[in-house]
């Protein structure tokens, strides 16, 4: 599951506030095609790109990647950039699309219901946004508002890292290997993003004589609460799922292509170009990745035998898989972070569907998730539970058994079942 509901064609850098090696430290997030036409500033920083061929060359030297060609690179302005993304908001298709991821997020209980996904995209990237890579145009574009000196180096050294791992695996068709709301797409965001994040530390290391990789400190597992100094206040506000999306590709990739490294030494950058992560699972955990471990895609409720005739009434509006890092995130928001984190780890697969009434805005939500064993299921089958009693303001149960729940919630009725060693849910159903 993903919450930018946009497609992707460039690789946009913005500010992060809570790793202690820059000061703010830089991070990257894809972005679509919102980014892909903006207007560049009327003078360029001629010092700051004047280093690009040598950061290129460095960075060449610590992945024995070929310079293939030279990054044209631009400034651009944070008006024109601002617009754009508004832009792209608009339009019956982009409406359409938003309407259902945001209709998505609501039902799991993943954001409030006063969320308005359009308006927190614009703001929240209006607010952290340094720089992008357009892997399209092979141009790399650097906001005229990111702080001159080291913020602006740094975000150049990330984009750069982008921009050669291109010239090796194009970005955009690696990408396109995961299909748009899966959770492999979110893992091979986080192999490019890891990467050029773990590559953007190992830069630092080497231009201070010492051996061109992180450190142990800077990949560490950080404390992701949010800043209360005022710094970022949309980031502030924003829900859990949103901030931990926002920073799982480069936190947990970076972690990632660490482990690939240790294993593998150099043939690690293209290995994880080449043999993509099938799953959130493998990210979190390398040892998945190594062991071939994949996700099974468990079978749905049908909605014919649930509803009956009414199921005709109903369309498919959106529909994916949710992964292990879903799961961990959706259990802290309405558990804590050790009990998620357990729960989670013990996923094996999960898809989603969201039908929509064709006449009414009557939503129903198809969940199913595989577990390690009936066992584990068992376990999530209780979590998801206080999950339902906390997402929904009023929550009746009707009939409870130990494998099976039903009764009604905010959106109407809901049966949450065992089936083996998986779980089901179907809810909003009248």
């Amino acid at each position: 599951m993903r919450w930018l509901p946009v497609g992707r064609t460039t690789e946009m850098h913005v500010l992060r506030w809570w790793r202690k090696m820059f000061r703010p430290p830089l991070f990257a997030v894809v972005f679509g095609t919102v980014l892909a036409s903006l207007p560049a500033a009327a003078q360029p920083h001629t010092a700051l790109f004047g280093e690009v061929d040598g950061i290129v060359k460095t960075l060449s030297e610590i992945t024995g990647w070929q310079v293939r060609r030279k990054v044209p690179s631009e400034i651009v302005t944070r008006e024109s950039f601002r617009k754009s993304i508004e832009d792209h908001t608009k339009g019956r298709s982009a409406e359409k699309e938003i309407h259902a991821e945001e209709l998505a997020l609501k039902l799991f209980g993943l954001v409030p219901q006063d969320f308005s996904l359009a308006r927190e995209t614009v703001d929240l990237l209006d607010e952290q946004a340094a720089a992008y890579y357009d892997y399209k145009k092979k141009r790399l574009f650097i906001l005229d508002s990111t702080p001159a000196g080291s913020e602006q180096r740094m975000a150049l050294v990330h984009e750069l890292a982008h921009a050669l791992a291109d010239q090796q695996h194009p970005l955009g068709k690696y990408l396109d290997k995961g299909k748009p709301d899966s959770d492999e797409s979110t893992a091979r965001e986080a192999v490019m993003e890891g990467q050029a994040t773990w590559l953007t530390w190992a830069y630092e290391e080497k231009l201070a004589g010492r051996k061109a990789e992180p450190s142990e400190d800077v990949l560490a597992p950080q404390d992701t609460d949010a800043p209360s100094d005022g710094s970022f206040p949309v980031l502030n506000a924003a829900p859990l799922y949103v901030r931990e999306s926002l920073l799982f590709p480069y936190d947990s990739g970076a972690r990632f292509q660490d482990a690939v490294y240790h294993r593998l030494g150099a043939k690690a950058f293209n290995e994880v170009f080449e043999r993509g992560p099938a799953s959130t699972q493998q990210v979190l955990h390398a040892g998945d990745y190594f062991d071939h471990k994949e996700p099974k895609a468990p079978e749905l409720p049908k909605l014919a035998v649930e509803l009956g005739a009414q199921a005709r009434d109903y369309r498919a509006l959106i529909g994916g898989a949710v992964g292990e890092f879903d799961h961990e995130i959706l259990l802290q928001q309405y558990t804590d972070r050790d009990t998620a984190r357990a729960a989670a780890m013990q996923w094996r697969g999960g898809e989603f569907r969201v039908f929509e009434h064709k006449k009414e805005s009557a939503p129903v939500l198809l969940y199913a998730s595989e577990w390690d064993s009936p066992e584990a299921a068992r376990t999530f089958f209780s979590l998801y539970e206080r999950v339902l009693q906390k997402k929904w303001k009023t929550m009746r149960v009707a009939s409870r058994t130990a494998t099976e729940i039903t009764g009604t919630g905010d959106n109407g009725k809901f049966t949450v079942r065992i089936v083996g060693s998986g779980v089901q849910s179907i809810e909003g159903f009248k």
